[in-house]
């Protein structure tokens, strides 16, 4: 890893210190081998992700895009990431992810949605101009600690620290 790096994690799931907070800090802990520096449950910030400059939210969005690399993590709804995720990353201008490395994670309760985090997530971190330089990790939420190809995915996605 690189001197000076940081690591954020942010995640969109309706329910408070979910098992996709815990999947996503352990997750960027095992990227870096330390906690992330910035932790973002994005349901904690509230009716401000409604409108534009809460200040809570303006600093959730300085934080993440003062990072030089985010995990971003929803449970999959409806094939796709939450509605409060998407309230977040609407508060981002395109491109103001530029040299951010971004990788995209969803929980699921059923493999059939393993290309949600490739097919849905990982384009819009794109749009706001994020670089994703692995494939988006799909975890089943009923064993996200330690799944078969979890290592072979830290392993290819640490390279790029």
């Amino acid at each position: 890893m690189g001197a000076g790096l940081t690591i954020a994690v942010v995640v969109g799931n309706p329910k408070p210190a979910s098992r996709t907070l815990d999947a996503a800090t352990k997750v960027a802990e095992r990227l870096t081998g330390r906690p992330a520096d910035v932790v973002i449950d994005v349901i904690e910030l509230g009716p401000g992700l409604l409108g534009w400059g809460d200040e809570a939210v303006v600093r959730a969005v300085a934080d993440v895009q003062g990072a030089s690399a985010v995990v971003v993590a929803s449970p999959t709804y409806k094939a796709s990431y939450t509605g409060v995720l998407k309230l977040f990353l609407d508060q981002f201008a395109a491109g103001s992810l530029a040299g951010v490395l971004a990788f995209p994670l969803m929980l699921g309760g059923a493999w059939v949605h393993a290309l949600a985090p490739e097919v849905f997530l990982k384009p819009v971190l794109v749009e706001l101009g994020a670089s994703c330089p692995v494939s988006g990790l799909f975890l089943l939420d009923t064993d996200y600690e330690s799944p078969d190809g979890l290592d072979e995915w830290i392993d290819a996605a640490r390279r790029f620290l």
